[in-house]
């Protein structure tokens, strides 16, 4: 089985998606995992804002790698987000998981999404555990 703050380094070896937005892993324990981005052009909207789906991926980016720090693979079942400020091409952002609650299989998150230190997302996630270990 991989230690915790291995996990996430495999699982963005496997994901050319986080590759693309050119997310990093910044730091992870178990329960606990903080992924960067820098916006793009081409990830702005038609208002020249970035489109929510990049906030969104990247939040969705340290739920799942958050998730997974437990040592068996997790898969999301439900998510949320709320978007609070806008972002510009340019734009630094993390995402950090910053609340695990584990309830046998299933497990509740919170992902803060944030510009500095200023949070412009809020998300949450439930994940399902499965019996499957990474290895």
């Amino acid at each position: 089985m991989l230690k915790p703050e291995a996990i996430p380094h495999k699982m963005i070896s496997l994901d050319p998606f986080s590759s693309w937005l050119g997310i990093e892993v910044l730091s992870v324990e178990v329960g606990r995992c903080k992924v960067g981005m820098t916006i793009r052009k081409e990830m702005l909207n038609s208002m020249g804002k970035t489109h929510g789906g990049i906030s969104y991926s990247l939040a969705d980016t340290a739920f799942g790698f958050s998730a997974n720090t437990h040592g068996k693979y997790a898969v999301s079942i439900e998510t949320s987000i709320n978007h609070i400020e806008a972002l510009e091409e340019g734009d630094y952002i993390t995402a950090e998981a910053v609340t695990d609650i584990s309830k046998t299989k299933v497990g509740f998150n919170i992902v803060e999404v944030k510009r500095g230190e200023q949070i412009v997302a809020l998300f949450k996630g439930v994940v399902y555990r499965t019996a499957k270990d990474w290895e």
